[in-house]
């Protein structure tokens, strides 16, 4: 079917909005109309290869809409159905089988090679085509998270799709497919604090202030901010940060070590920076744990004293939250809707058409979590 989508021709481009084809659903997958899709950093990082990806390319990984046709095989979702999207995973390797989808052992192939899994192997081209001169379509990378939602429709899986009741706002919840639930995911299923705890989350973007939230609802005693943004420290604040610290002000460390002798139990790292990363291993307590969330260029190096985490402190990375979505995601919805998960407070709409503006929106830092509207 003819489609809207927006597209990426090289590295570090524009996102050009342009016509294209979307193939049928096969197999398990089900076709999405796109209401809204949040743009995350992964999808920056993506543009700007360092997830090595071909372009041309349509990215969009934190889609959610409205199921217009399902394949063959799908038995648990039909047309009409409200969905949020989430990651690929293939559902055969040993993490699978161990329910510990986000780690999939086939997680870049599955969300980064641009081409749709037959159930056995990537040999199906992406689901997306670009016209040309002779209207013979052109294959573009497609299939990014299984999905590409930076279109007015996508292809995903009966796996990677989560019902959600009808009167849930799609263009709310649209972000919790990735950002959000890998921030709150971090708290509330990897490290688990116990009520009373101290953590500290360095980054207060879309992930880290996810985590700051959750923290609270965890009853996190004491909970820290670390951000150079002083107005997103101030936000961070409202939705339960019990201090923050800025770097351009203090040493993180030693301002921990202020509010909390010792250190942290727990720290979160959002950034994907080296440095930041070793500031927050260095503010652990003994057998304290750091959660290293933030992407990083392929190849980045980090240097950490090795005496100090002999004191059982440890370094854990997480993906996804270790989230199993059609379980988390309904989880996320019911603390929204509690109150005790005000992501709205996140969140600025663009129409598609603003994307590129959207996107120097937050990397200036203006907006947290854009989303977009698709017509």
């Amino acid at each position: 079917m003819n489609i809207t989508a927006a597209v990426v021709h090289e590295k570090g481009g524009p996102f050009i909005i342009e016509p294209a084809f979307l193939a049928d659903p096969v197999n398990d997958e089900i076709r999405v109309r796109i209401v809204a899709a949040g743009i995350c950093h992964t999808d920056l990082n993506s543009r700007d290869q360092f997830y090595p990806m071909p372009f041309p390319a349509v990215l969009g990984h934190e889609g959610a809409g409205i199921v217009e046709a399902v394949g063959p095989l799908v038995s648990t979702i039909k047309p009409g159905d409200h969905v949020v999207i989430s990651f690929g995973w293939c559902g055969q390797c040993p993490s699978c089988a161990d329910g510990q989808i986000s780690y999939c052992w086939h997680h870049m192939e599955m969300n980064f090679s641009g081409r749709r899994f037959s159930g056995k192997a990537w040999d199906m081209p992406s689901p997306i085509c670009l016209p040309v001169e002779n209207d013979k379509p052109e294959p573009i990378s497609g299939a990014y998270f299984c999905q590409s939602s930076f279109a007015t429709h996508a292809i995903c899986t009966e796996k990677n799709a989560v019902v959600v009741d009808r009167d849930v706002p799609l263009e709310i919840v649209a972000p919790l497919g990735c950002g959000l639930q890998t921030g709150a995911g971090a708290v509330l299923n990897t490290l688990r604090p116990k009520p009373g705890a101290s953590i500290m989350i360095t980054g207060a973007g879309t992930v880290g202030l996810a985590a700051v939230m959750a923290a609270k609802a965890a009853q996190c005693r004491i909970i820290i901010a670390v951000d150079m943004n002083d107005q997103r420290l101030a936000l961070a604040r409202k939705l339960g940060a019990t201090y923050t610290i800025n770097p351009k002000d203090e040493d993180i460390p030693a301002a921990v070590e202020k509010l909390v002798p010792g250190g942290v139990e727990f720290a979160i790292e959002t950034t994907g920076n080296p440095t930041v990363l070793r500031n927050s291993v260095d503010a652990l307590q003994v057998r304290g744990i750091c959660g290293l969330i933030g992407g990083a260029k392929l190849g980045t190096e980090v240097s950490l004293e090795m005496t100090h985490l002999l004191f059982g402190r440890a370094v854990r990375g997480i993906l996804q939250g270790d989230s199993v979505p059609k379980d988390f995601i309904p989880r996320l919805i019911k603390m929204y809707r509690d109150g005790n998960f005000p992501i709205e407070k996140l969140i600025r709409h663009y129409s598609f058409e603003s994307i590129n503006e959207a996107i120097a929106d937050m990397k200036s830092g203006e907006t947290i979590k854009p989303v977009l509207k698709m017509p």
